[in-house]
């Protein structure tokens, strides 16, 4: 075996001007994952455990939109979603809709190994969790200062909005707002949460898991399910390979993005970064993501078509990285 090698990411589509102490602080909570991935790995913990691991870690943590720190709806409540793939026998899990689950990843988790379902959403998903005693809080739980903020500026840019995509007017009201024009799902990339956090895993024996959790989208309509707990979408592991998908979740449900990674490495030959560089390129169209992937074979890859994706990487090799441009 060519030894373990982990990737993290926490979203694609980053403000240029996201202040310098922002940026710090997403790198060290990405850091401080790598490192409890890193010694799950060394502690020759299964990949599938290792991915739940650190998105519990990364949901736990207000900095992304997952968990704690979620993206608000437009009533003003948090609607999270998450799912969990396990390489071996390709076993999944997906929850959606979940407002009160601590940790949304584990509820996939828990789904996967003992329901006779695959995905479980809304009310549904909520009396399982209660049923399996998982930890439970209130709504308000998720809910931060910074996002009631950033969902108030969300709507005004909205009202603005010929659709979902395209600005058409700047009223004074909300012209900070847009003064930069790059979008993101069509909000003005400093009113874009970035809308997931992701890992993939390869472990020791060269076993594959990944694993992807979100809040969503900033101002999204009641009920909006996205890529994340969608399996080929934003999640997919195989003998080959994990992956994790973040961004535009309609460019990537349109795309299975996470899926054709996979696809054209079984069915085109290509080596990891190769097949990623030509998912990004091939399959977006005009939507913009990022993924991470790691490989059998203990590599790590990623690619993204935005401005600058949270993202780091390790490998048993010694190789670590923590990034965003």
């Amino acid at each position: 075996m060519a030894g373990w090698a982990i990737a993290v990411h926490g979203g694609a589509g980053v403000d240029p001007n996201l202040p310098q102490h922002r940026q710090e602080e997403a790198k060290r909570v990405l850091a401080r994952c790598l490192d409890i991935g890193i010694s799950a790995l060394r502690s020759s913990l299964p990949a599938v455990d290792v991915v739940e691991l650190v998105v519990r870690e990364l949901e736990s943590d207000p900095v992304f939109n997952s968990g704690r720190g979620s993206a608000l709806t437009e009533k003003g409540t948090v609607e999270m979603e998450a799912s969990i793939m396990d390489g071996e026998g390709r076993r999944c899990g997906a929850v959606s809709g979940v407002t009160t689950v601590k940790n949304p990843v584990s509820l996939a988790r828990i789904v996967m190994d003992k329901s006779p379902h695959s995905y479980l959403a809304f009310s549904g998903a909520e009396d399982f969790a209660r049923l399996h005693g998982v930890e439970v809080v209130d709504n308000d739980y998720f809910i931060t200062e910074d996002n009631k903020g950033v969902l108030k500026l969300a709507k005004e840019a909205n009202t603005i909005m010929f659709d979902y995509r395209i600005p058409t007017l700047v009223p004074d009201t909300c012209a900070a707002s847009v003064e930069n024009p790059l979008l993101m799902n069509g909000l003005p990339i400093n009113l874009y949460a970035p809308e997931t956090v992701g890992c993939a895993v390869v472990d020791g024996q060269g076993r594959c898991a990944a694993a992807t959790s979100t809040g969503g989208l900033m101002n999204k309509m009641c009920g909006r399910i996205g890529d994340s707990p969608l399996i080929g979408a934003g999640t997919y592991a195989c003998g080959l390979c994990g992956v994790s998908c973040t961004g535009e979740g309609e460019a990537i449900i349109r795309g299975t993005l996470a899926r054709d990674v996979a696809a054209v490495m079984e069915y085109k030959g290509l080596g990891l970064q190769a097949a990623v560089d030509f998912v990004v390129k091939e399959r977006l169209d005009e939507g913009k993501a990022g993924i991470i992937a790691v490989s059998r074979n203990g590599e790590v890859a990623c690619g993204f078509n935005t401005n600058g994706m949270f993202r780091g990487f390790a490998t048993e090799g010694g190789f670590m990285e923590v990034g965003i441009w």
